[in-house]
């Protein structure tokens, strides 16, 4: 009984040795209780995006002089929408946010029955607007969507209609990553020209 067991031991000891060797062989480790799992890097969830094309892509009227001082010219609500939605790769999606986008610049601001009723005149499917194109409009910051509780005297049932209007929330985003990248240039460029002139007068 106990050369039985001494039999076995030396088997699963073989093995275990042979799959250790098979690992190192194959640039494998064997697996350890205590390791730390990480995300898989599949890059930027689509959700959290930001379409930008090269600066200088035909895509875009000119921003900038040849000394890289921006232009007074602005860009119209079509150019703007297309960094969010871009017309070349989300041409629904880019349709319906302009038409949308287009109603709330004359009024400013739009309530839930306004809303439907541009959804079932636009010909935009439910789906594509509710689910696609409002929460991203919402998410970066281009509108503000708002719920007003009302309750019903009747039947003291609770209603909660929508109430969308235009923020300026993108505008100031955008403007935060843009002024802080030209601060940062600026400072890096005038640190260069004092270190510069301090070897001069060494």
């Amino acid at each position: 009984m106990a050369a039985e067991e001494e039999g076995k031991g030396k088997i699963a000891a073989q093995k275990s040795e042979a799959i250790g060797k098979t690992e190192k062989e194959e640039g494998m480790e064997p697996e350890k209780n205590d390791e730390k799992h990480t995300i898989a890097s599949r890059g930027i969830p689509s959700s959290e995006s930001f379409y930008l094309p090269p600066f200088n892509s035909p895509e875009l009227r000119s921003f900038q002089d040849a000394n890289e001082a921006a232009t007074r010219s602005f860009w119209s609500l079509e150019e703007v929408i297309n960094f969010v939605f871009p017309k070349k790769y989300q041409p629904k999606y880019n349709e319906a946010a302009l038409q949308f986008l287009q109603l709330l610049m004359q009024k400013t601001s739009l309530s839930g029955d306004e809303i439907g009723d541009f959804v079932s005149k636009s010909g935009v499917s439910k789906a594509t607007f509710y689910n696609r194109v409002l929460p991203r409009l919402k998410r970066v910051g281009m509108l503000k969507v708002e719920r007003e509780t009302i309750v019903a005297m009747e039947s003291k049932r609770k209603f909660r209609p929508m109430h969308i209007s235009l923020s300026k929330s993108f505008g100031n985003y955008i403007m935060k990553i843009g002024d802080s990248w030209l601060a940062l240039v600026d400072d890096a460029r005038s640190k260069k020209e004092q270190a510069e002139r301090n070897e001069k007068k060494q």
